[in-house]
């Protein structure tokens, strides 16, 4: 019923005209659904179906305007069910009564979402938490859809362009994988624990902690945060505190998340982001979260600062190397599109650069030209809009492209420092022994060629006491970089070994072969460049 509903509607249009390259905006006509009736419809459906409106609430690059303020409020608006089940689900889970569990436990829901429902309560010890209680019979119910919903996705997938295009069967096992995620609530009591320890380091910003001993697969209690909104602050409030003070420290917060860390929230929607009463900002709701590798983390961070100075072409070079092409991938197409939207980023007010924006941006234009992007980009994108939002609510100056310019530089040396920790370098001294030691053979080989006169080299002027100076100065240089090689994996070895005899606190033999290494090194290199200098401005003869 729903795709017959809107599958005439303008709305349907608009996406078939957006797959197509139209990025033309149709309004919504007399008789056609109401954006409104979208969310209804989707909140009727069931717990799966309000995600999916959740999901498409924040893909701005898809849905027109109207459409995405009306999906907005499926996001915390939601139909609690009775308390009589809660009961039910609490004892049947921790296994105790909730009038035994906790001295107080407030009946009427403190928040509703599609999964869960949320009740404000106390620990016997007067410790005040929340507790989250998913919806009865979900999983199965979820299970259901999501046979139907594969179905549709694998019909669009083979006979439609629009599915061929944007991969709706991949798209919706992503969603799966995800939505199954947030249904494991031991999970998400570990992801606030991982979280609150990794922005330790940033005062103003809140991380409430689970209670495990009160914790379940389908059942999750945490500290009570007392404050509000972001989206409820009142102008007085907002008057009373330092905005960018805030703004700036939660999206150094997140660059932090995503490009050192490798683990990040991903939702942070107004919904779930609070004003705490101390004024900190209170980050809830880590059901969805993202991870991301140490490769994909350089190449965001190169993608995030190209985007920020509006390097249309670095930007594209970029996406070109993390994503998937498929067979009708237009390159032109989308090096002009994409290279042409980031570059007039440069020329935007403040109040128009945003990088999250040209995240989704750029991965609809992927889309439109047959470039499949990794799920991980598009992820940070919408975490990075629905971020930005918040960010000019607390500060409506807030700039983000300038906070990746300004923090850059503090990401890079973090990372370089979390790089040289005692197992990377003796993973690196191991590969420089394996590569030293297998380096003579090699060699050998090379010089039995030489030797057995099986090497052939093709010159136009043979000269063979020429050709014989080359290689012994080839020779000589590899066995200067033997020695300076096992001088430095035999300091590091020494190392570890105490002695009376130290410099520089380090043990003083060990010392002397890195000094010895470092001197040797710099006069192979100065030899090189100066041996390459005088070959560059030799006369002609």
């Amino acid at each position: 019923m729903l795709f017959w509903k809107y599958g005439t509607s303008d709305l349907a249009k608009e996406f078939a005209n957006d797959a197509a390259g139209d990025e033309k905006i149709l309004p919504v006509k007399p008789g056609q659904p109401a954006p409104e009736e979208l969310a209804d419809d989707l909140e009727k459906m069931g717990p799966t179906f309000i995600k999916f409106g959740q999901l498409l609430s924040s893909r701005a690059d898809l849905l027109p305007e109207s459409y995405l303020k009306a999906l907005a409020r499926l996001q915390d608006k939601v139909k609690p069910f009775p308390y009589e089940q809660v009961e039910e689900i609490i004892a049947s889970e921790l296994g105790i009564r909730i009038s035994k569990a906790f001295s107080y436990f407030e009946e009427k829901h403190l928040a509703a979402a599609s999964l869960g429902q949320v009740h404000r309560a106390a620990l016997r010890d007067g410790r005040p938490v929340v507790v989250k209680v998913q919806r009865p019979d979900i999983r199965k119910q979820i299970a259901e859809d999501f046979e139907v919903l594969e179905e549709i996705a694998d019909f669009f997938d083979e006979h439609t362009d629009i599915g061929k295009r944007y991969r709706f069967g991949k798209i919706l096992a992503e969603f799966k994988t995800s939505i199954l995620q947030e249904l494991d609530y031991q999970r998400e009591a570990s992801n606030l624990t991982t979280l609150a320890n990794n922005l330790k380091e940033f005062p103003h910003i809140l991380v409430p902690l689970p209670v495990l001993d009160y914790s379940s697969r389908s059942v999750l209690t945490m500290d009570y945060v007392s404050g509000a909104k972001i989206t409820a602050l009142s102008p007085v409030v907002k008057l009373d505190i330092n905005g960018d003070v805030l703004a700036e420290e939660l999206f150094k917060a997140y660059l932090k998340q995503v490009l050192i860390d490798g683990f990040f929230h991903a939702d942070p929607h107004p919904g779930n982001v609070f004003l705490t009463d101390d004024g900190r900002v209170a980050l809830l709701d880590l059901g969805m979260t993202g991870r991301l590798s140490s490769a994909m983390q350089e190449n965001l961070l190169r993608l995030l600062l190209a985007i920020s100075e509006g390097n249309g072409d670095e930007t594209v070079k970029i996406i070109l190397r993390i994503s998937e092409t498929t067979d009708d991938f237009d390159d032109g197409e989308f090096t002009k599109k994409a290279g042409a939207f980031v570059s007039e980023q440069r020329d935007q007010t403040l109040n128009h650069q945003d990088v999250g924006k040209a995240l989704m941006e750029v991965s609809r234009t992927a889309a439109q030209t047959g470039l499949y992007v990794p799920t991980e980009l598009t992820l940070l994108g919408k975490t990075l809009l629905q971020l930005e939002e918040v960010g000019k609510t607390l500060c409506p100056t807030f700039n983000p492209n300038a906070s990746v310019r300004r923090n850059v530089a503090e990401i890079m040396t973090t990372r370089m420092r979390k790089a040289a920790t005692p197992g990377h370098l003796f993973g690196s001294f191991l590969e420089m022994k394996d590569f030293v030691g297998g380096l003579p053979g090699r060699v050998n080989k090379i010089l039995d060629v030489v030797g057995n006169s099986e090497l052939e080299v093709n010159v136009k002027t043979p000269d063979a006491r020429h050709l014989l100076n080359g290689f012994e100065k080839i020779a000589n240089r590899v066995t200067t970089g033997i020695i300076l090689a096992a001088l430095i994996v035999g300091a590091a070895l020494m190392m570890r070994i105490n002695s009376s005899f130290q410099i520089f606190g380090y043990p003083g033999i060990a010392m002397i072969c890195f000094l010895i290494a470092i001197g040797g090194s710099a006069w192979l290199v100065l030899g090189i460049l100066w041996k390459d200098y005088k070959d560059k401005h030799k006369p002609k003869e």
